[in-house]
């Protein structure tokens, strides 16, 4: 492998705001700020959405179409 053209990988922590879940994991991704996590100084990074916060994995989840695509299409087409 070349040396110097790969990107660093690391610790880093995201944190979603929104439910104000943390969570370390690894990655290349490029931040500014960093912040002390558990005696570590580790990057840090924002998110507005995670698996604490999505309503897929959370079970909120509504379903918006309960009629079928096709049925909706041919009631306001259909001849």
């Amino acid at each position: 492998m070349k040396k110097d053209i790969h990107p660093t990988y690391r610790d880093v922590l995201f944190h979603d705001i929104s439910a104000d879940f943390k969570i370390v994991t690894r990655s290349t991704i490029e931040t500014r700020d960093t912040i002390e996590h558990e005696g570590q100084t580790l990057p840090y990074l924002k998110v507005d959405i995670s698996s604490a916060s999505h309503p897929f994995y959370t079970g909120t989840q509504r379903v918006l179409d309960t009629e079928g695509r096709v049925d909706k299409f041919k009631k306001k087409y259909g001849r």
